[in-house]
């Protein structure tokens, strides 16, 4: 019987590789995301992939959409054995003092909050279920400080926090949470983000190691991995995937 996954995030960038790399190891996706047309494309892209899938328009900053996606999805596929929660924002990149309560409450509704939800939602399902796996997106910026970043970086080291404390409560259950790092990666988020701030680009670059942004298809590799039954023995990980970035900070 095929497997079922949510993606949140899913109409753009890592969500949208994801889930079609989901697709091609047989999986069915849920596709989440706020934009209905990105999350349209998606679910033809994970068709053509050969497997099945639905898009759901939520904004997981509230958790009543929330639990409405996680309970559409188990109406169409029965259950959810899979769950990329990977909705985020990043923000103007101004320095904190600079920065507008409205964006520090919008950053840290979609990024950390949001993700809380996903996890309390879709874990009980799993649970109920008896288990599942789930990769949360943390960041580069979730296990070493960045500047111009710092209500985004609060809200990835949050997620690791969510992911470590998840694992003590629930792998007896059969539970599985680990967390994506990745590094800049050329995602439409990150290219507007550099659009506005091209020094930051220029700083990034030059702080890889391998001198190039990561890919979104070369995280998806990762996150499918994580997620299914190849990864039955990693349990509470934060993996980076950033090119050596972080290793040299």
């Amino acid at each position: 019987m095929a497997k079922t996954g949510i993606v949140t995030g899913g109409g753009s960038g890592l969500g949208q590789s994801a889930a079609v790399r989901l697709a091609e190891e047989g999986v069915n996706i849920a596709v989440v995301d706020i934009n209905k047309e990105g999350g349209n494309a998606t679910v033809e892209m994970v068709k053509e992939a050969g497997a099945d899938a639905i898009f759901i328009k939520a904004n997981v900053s509230d958790p009543a959409e929330v639990k409405q996606y996680v309970d559409k999805t188990v109406d169409h596929f029965g259950t959810i054995d899979y769950f990329f929660n990977n909705a985020g924002i990043s923000g103007s990149g101004k320095h904190f003092l600079d920065t507008e309560i409205d964006e520090i409450e919008n950053i840290v509704g979609i990024n950390l909050l949001g993700a809380l939800y996903g996890v309390r939602y879709v874990s009980e399902v799993m649970l109920n279920n008896g288990g599942g796996s789930i990769v949360n997106t943390a960041s580069s910026a979730g296990v070493i400080g960045q500047d111009s970043v710092v209500t985004y970086s609060a809200t990835k080291h949050g997620i690791i926090g969510l992911t470590k404390s998840m694992v003590a409560e629930y792998a007896q259950e059969g539970l599985r949470v680990n967390a994506i790092a990745p590094g800049p990666t050329e995602t439409p988020m990150v290219k507007e983000f550099y659009e506005a701030n091209p020094k930051m680009k220029e700083n990034a670059t030059g702080g890889i190691p391998q001198k190039r942004l990561g890919t979104p298809e070369e995280v998806a590799e990762l996150v499918a991995f994580l997620l299914t039954s190849k990864a039955q023995y990693i349990n509470g990980e934060v993996i980076r995937i950033d090119g050596g970035f972080t290793n040299t900070k």
